[in-house]
Formats: structure tokens, C-alpha cells, sequence
């Protein structure tokens, strides 16, 4: 299900807006679930792409409550002013409430069929 969307990272059809969190948070996903040769192989893959750009967010804006770790994320596509954050996770519906700053949330298969038009 994931790999149209990585696939559409490598070719650079978009752009992957990471920060310093959320590289850490990717490392330790990717370790738990793949081990560390897979996790380090995709790590690498994303810090050398060009199709990333790195950022740091300088201040936290705490929109979600529910799920503080979550607002690495907010954060990082604010700055970046992101077209939106791809996830499926339903406490970034929230975001869809606040007026200000906005930040767009897309689901998985609207994102997947996008990527197919």
C-alpha cells in the first residue's frame, strides 16, 4: 500500500518536508518494524534525496492535544508550507478545526489517488 507512495518519492514527484524529529522518529519505526539494515538502507535513501527538504521548525505550535508527539509533524509542514500531511492517524483531525496557521491533512488512498491522476 506504501510503496506507490515511495515510489512517487523517488521519482521526485514530491517533496518529503522532514525535521531532526521526525528523522529520529522514522529511525526507530523503521528499526522496530524492518531491523536496523533496512531501516539505515531507507534513512539514507531519504537524507540524500533531493527531493527532501530539511527543516527546523523554531517554534512548536501544540494543535494537537490528543497526541503531543504528533505535532513534530504540524510543525515541520508549517514552516515548509506544505500542500498538506498525508495519514490515516485520526488525531490530526483536529487540524481540520483550526482556522490558523492551516495545515492540510489528506488520507492515504486520496493521496494514492492522486498519485494515480
Amino acid at each position: 500500500m506504501f510503496r506507490p507512495v515511495w515510489d512517487s518519492f523517488i521519482r521526485g514527484e514530491n517533496t518529503l518536508c522532514i525535521s531532526n524529529e521526525i528523522i529520529e522518529e522514522y529511525t526507530e519505526v523503521l528499526h522496530r518494524f524492518f531491523g536496523q539494515k533496512y531501516a539505515e538502507a531507507v534513512l539514507m535513501a531519504i537524507i540524500k534525496s533531493p527531493y527532501v527538504e530539511h527543516i527546523s521548525p523554531q517554534y512548536r505550535f501544540n494543535l494537537i492535544q490528543a497526541d503531543p508527539d504528533d505535532n513534530k509533524f504540524v510543525d515541520c509542514a508549517i514552516v515548509a508550507n506544505a500542500h498538506y500531511i498525508v495519514t490515516n492517524d485520526k488525531h490530526y483531525d483536529v487540524l481540520r478545526r483550526i482556522s490558523f496557521p492551516v495545515v492540510d491533512v489528506i488520507a492515504l488512498k486520496d493521496f494514492l489517488a492522486l498519485l494515480h491522476r
